[in-house]
């Protein structure tokens, strides 16, 4: 696992005065680590076969997240990076350029980042964490903006190694992804001053639980930022899928905007509210050559693009701020 090198990290911890948790970190790092993954080998000789190539610039604060001079088309090393980078698909977040290949990501992660950032408090010398961080672009948005620590929390080892390739050239030393669930978190750590989740809120069995959870890791005053699927109704209108939705089989609930306001308030937060809602648009989540599968087109009803594949409303996301009081 010599491609998975956490030492900045608990660096960055102690640098931040959170390092009395440097040792539960490291135990469920080692313990993610340990478990098996079929492709995991491949992800790593893919690592190891990107090109040394001297990071001499990065633009963390706009749409792309850049590194690197463009090489002249010719290059050999061109092709090298993007094979290597083609070997760590699906790529979801972006998009990413590196020395003038584009990682042109499934999600265009930059349109919800510009609904997001001018709700939220500034994020300059912030503690901040993300959970359900997928390969880091949000993280490197973060650190563009100015954060202290950045911590991004998501247990798939192909998003690490996409994270690792990414932090390989984007000359950056505030954000960090490390490979472990929810749950894995110390309790009650209290001590963040933005946590963010988004796209993750539909996936939990136990919504109260969940937003419980997320209260406890905020500092007094501490802001969150929600984003997550909503449907249209009033305050007691939750859809719960009864199999799938838009081709996905773990979601659960899916709350009203209202709804979604109620129970945060319900879980303890103040000043809860909606700062954007908008439908997701096959613009915005595509297929591509760097995640060639199904996408957003392939789940919505052929015939009304207003409902999904399965009849339900088509994705509409909101982003909610909330603060623990």
């Amino acid at each position: 696992m010599s491609n998975f090198d956490f030492t900045a990290f608990y660096q960055s911890l102690a640098r931040a005065d959170l390092g009395k948790w440097q040792a539960q970190f490291a135990a469920e790092i080692e313990s993610s680590l340990a478990k098996r993954d079929g492709n995991l080998p491949m992800w790593l000789a893919a690592l190891d076969a990107m090109p040394d190539l001297a990071h001499d610039c990065s633009s963390l604060n706009k749409p792309t997240v850049t590194a690197g001079r463009p090489l002249a088309t010719d290059s050999n090393l061109v092709e090298q990076l993007k094979s290597s980078l083609l070997q760590l698909k699906p790529w979801r977040k972006g998009p990413f350029e590196l020395f003038g290949l584009k990682i042109d990501s499934e999600w265009r992660s930059d349109l919800k980042w510009a609904r997001v950032a001018p709700h939220v408090a500034s994020l300059s010398g912030r503690k901040i964490l993300d959970v359900g961080c997928g390969n880091g672009y949000y993280l490197m948005r973060m650190a563009g903006a100015g954060a202290d620590i950045a911590i991004g929390i998501d247990p798939s080892l192909l998003f690490l190694a996409q994270f690792t390739a990414i932090s390989r050239y984007c000359e950056q030393t505030a954000a960090f992804m490390l490979p472990i669930g929810f749950e894995q978190l110390p309790e009650e750590m209290q001590c963040f001053d933005t946590v963010f989740s988004m796209g993750v809120f539909y996936h939990r069995r136990s919504p109260f639980d969940f937003l419980r959870s997320l209260r406890m890791l905020l500092r007094k005053g501490g802001e969150l930022v929600l984003e997550t699927l909503v449907i249209e109704g009033d305050q007691h209108q939750v859809l719960v899928p009864s199999d799938r939705y838009a081709r996905m089989n773990n979601v659960w609930f899916i709350p009203s905007v209202q709804a979604m306001t109620a129970w945060l308030v319900k879980a303890g937060f103040v000043d809860a509210r909606a700062v954007d809602i908008g439908k997701t648009t096959v613009e915005e989540q595509r297929s591509t050559e760097w995640m060639p599968g199904e996408s957003l087109a392939m789940c919505l009803d052929p015939d009304n693009n207003a409902y999904t594949i399965e009849g339900h409303p088509a994705p509409v996301r909101a982003v909610f701020i909330a603060n623990r009081p």
